[in-house]
């Protein structure tokens, strides 16, 4: 064969294999840029599900908050009225914080034999709303009746909800039983009909409410203390339509389903699973299921709602997913990769677009992780916001209550100790036998009144009203006198310039310590110190008993050091507390910010030393 003819042969040859190369790797070029780009969509299409998750979590977790301030109100207001109520309700806002709450209600727990006064109640109520109240009749079966006293808000044609007892149907009452047993929030899954038309049912979320003054660690006391239920229906539709708008992309259809079965009432039919979907309409108020296929993409992930699981499927079109470049792409790489000059700048492409997404992944993560930790910060805010309110409510009623006993209660006995004084006197040498008992008359008044005033000074001390100092001398010189412990104040200035409200926690604090110290401590000696210093005031009590056991300042059912935090968390303040072990006693800081700084600079040791010995208490 001609040189030049081989030659040419060769070439052709070689040309064929390069192009049907160059055609392989172009193909595979293909098909391997449109898998990344549908894996790369669905990741963040994945990631976008979860994020829609977290938001419904968050705002079921702001309605149990809401739930646990008003079991708080009336946890410290067990007589709170219809009026207290309204009003506090009104200062939640709900239309404006809370927009998918419907409305707030307390049901009360009364025995049979509390039935007619409650029905009396009821019917004095909404006879002057012009509603005519239907009795509650015993029912034979069942001594407990957990009926709906307060709703706010209250709209004309929900009037009739009053008197209901939430007991009547079984699965309601068992779900109530297990919250009081347990102290837990419940949530029986009835569903009610807001109005007409797919999407327009609300669920209810209670919480059970316990005296304060009883104990409740165990199944017995909290049956013996519980008193009520707190409760909020809330819509599902405002819940889930504010996760949607969020969503960074249109057109995903969110479907939520109840998982856990819920037992119809006899002669009722079983409730539909699908608890909300977003195509339903009135027109086809029953989609069906979300389609699987490859051409969608589906994330289905749970929500946890109280002890009920909820399933949520999100699914989208992929090609909502992709953008005009991602539908050209692959096309651009095969092409890349058939040229045998650029097979390298087609891998640093590819390279370098998965870099672009994972940035970019990673920016919509950050910003999402920071909306999320603005709106944990919020929930605590109003958290710690309910918190002061209950803590300024429970405050304010113990002043009142002083006062009261204080202004009426007091003087009364004052009254009669003069009249007992004066008949004494009368019968002295005359009528042996009255005047004797006149005088025991007079001595168990003195008593009484002594109880008095030690009722008025637990409740809030007139010694408050003279100043913190003046309160802390007095509590210290109380505190020795009653234990026998020797006590030691150090206080650096007489005029420490707080409010009210920071007065009565460093009280309340100082009251805590003292009584795990005289409880706990096995002490023989505390030191209190008061110091303000560059618009701090700081508190310091250090005592030498047995000092903290490992693991007894989280142990179960121990409450005074975690009320002195929230106490201290409301003030804008820290606290610390220092224990080495056995043996080495224990110390408490507190500091607060005020207003004012002491004109005088002297440091703590120059301040007033009060050993042990008693002060009289401030007479009521």
């Amino acid at each position: 064969m001609h040189p030049d003819r081989q030659a040419g042969t060769f070439v052709h040859a070689t040309m064929i294999v390069g192009v049907v190369l160059s055609l392989a790797v172009g193909a595979s070029a293909y098909f391997a840029t449109s898998g990344a780009i549908q894996s790369d969509a669905q990741m963040r299409f994945r990631a976008m599900a979860r994020a829609a998750q977290n938001n419904i979590d968050a705002r079921i977790k702001s309605y149990s908050d809401v739930l646990r301030g008003v079991a708080g109100l009336f946890r410290a207001e067990p007589d709170t009225s219809a009026a207290r109520f309204h009003q506090y309700v009104g200062e939640l806002d709900i239309k404006r914080h809370f927009p998918g709450i419907v409305n707030i209600n307390y049901a009360r727990a009364v025995r049979a034999d509390g039935l007619p006064a409650l029905n009396d109640e009821l019917h004095k109520r909404l006879a002057r709303r012009g509603v005519v109240h239907t009795p509650l009749q015993t029912a034979p079966d069942r001594d407990t009746y957990t009926v709906l006293v307060y709703m706010e808000p209250l709209p004309p044609n929900l009037l009739d909800r009053l008197g209901l007892d939430l007991e009547a149907r079984g699965t309601t009452r068992r779900s109530l039983a297990v919250a009081r047993d347990t102290g837990s929030s419940s949530a029986s899954g009835t569903r009610i009909a807001l109005r007409p038309g797919p999407n327009q049912s609300a669920l209810a979320l209670r919480l059970p409410v316990y005296r304060s003054d009883l104990p409740n660690d165990s199944v017995q006391a909290r049956r013996l203390a519980y008193i009520g239920s707190a409760g909020l229906g809330f819509g599902l539709a405002p819940l889930v339509a504010g996760v949607l708008d969020e969503f960074p992309v249109k057109g995903v259809r969110l479907v939520l389903t109840e998982v856990t079965a819920l037992a119809p009432e006899p002669g009722e039919a079983p409730p539909r699973a699908v608890l909300y979907d977003s195509m339903a309409t009135s027109a086809r108020p029953n989609p069906g299921p979300p389609r699987i296929s490859d051409a969608s993409f589906v994330a289905s992930l749970p929500i946890a709602f109280n002890q009920r699981v909820w399933r949520a499927d999100f699914s989208i079109p992929k090609s909502d997913m992709y953008t005009r470049f991602d539908m050209y792409y692959p096309w651009l790489a095969a092409l890349a990769a058939g040229m045998s000059t650029a097979l390298l700048y087609a891998l640093f492409q590819t390279l370098a677009s998965s870099r672009r997404n994972a940035l970019r992944m990673a920016e919509e993560m950050t910003r999402e992780l920071r909306a999320s930790q603005t709106k944990l910060q919020a929930s605590h805010e109003k958290l710690r916001l309910l918190a002061a309110h209950a803590e300024q409510i429970k405050e304010g009623e113990r002043k009142r209550i002083a006062r009261e006993i204080h202004d009426d209660l007091a003087q009364n006995l004052l009254a009669l100790k003069i009249e007992a004084e004066l008949l004494a006197n009368r019968t002295r040498g005359a009528q042996q036998r009255l005047h004797a008992r006149a005088v025991a008359t007079v001595r168990q008044i003195d008593v009484t009144i002594r109880s008095v005033r030690q009722i008025i000074n637990d409740l809030r001390p007139n010694v408050l009203d003279l100043g913190l100092s003046a309160a802390v001398d007095w509590q210290v010189a109380d505190f020795a006198r009653r234990t026998g412990i020797t006590c030691e104040l150090v206080d650096d200035d007489d005029e420490h310039r707080i409010d009210d409200n920071s007065a009565t926690a460093f009280f309340r604090i100082l009251q805590e310590s003292l009584n795990n110290v005289a409880r706990h401590a096995r002490a023989t000696h505390v030191g209190i110190t008061l110091h303000q210093h560059a618009g701090m005031l700081t508190m310091t009590i250090r005592d030498n008993g047995v000092g903290l056991q490992p693991g007894s300042r989280n142990r179960h059912g121990s409450f005074g050091l975690v009320g002195i935090e929230e106490r201290i968390a409301i003030l804008g303040g820290s606290f610390s507390i220092n224990s080495n072990g056995m043996g080495s006693g224990t110390t408490i800081v507190v500091s607060i910010p005020v207003d004012g700084v002491p004109a005088s600079g002297a440091p703590a040791a120059a301040g007033l030393r009060i050993d042990s010995t008693p002060i009289a208490p401030v007479a009521a």
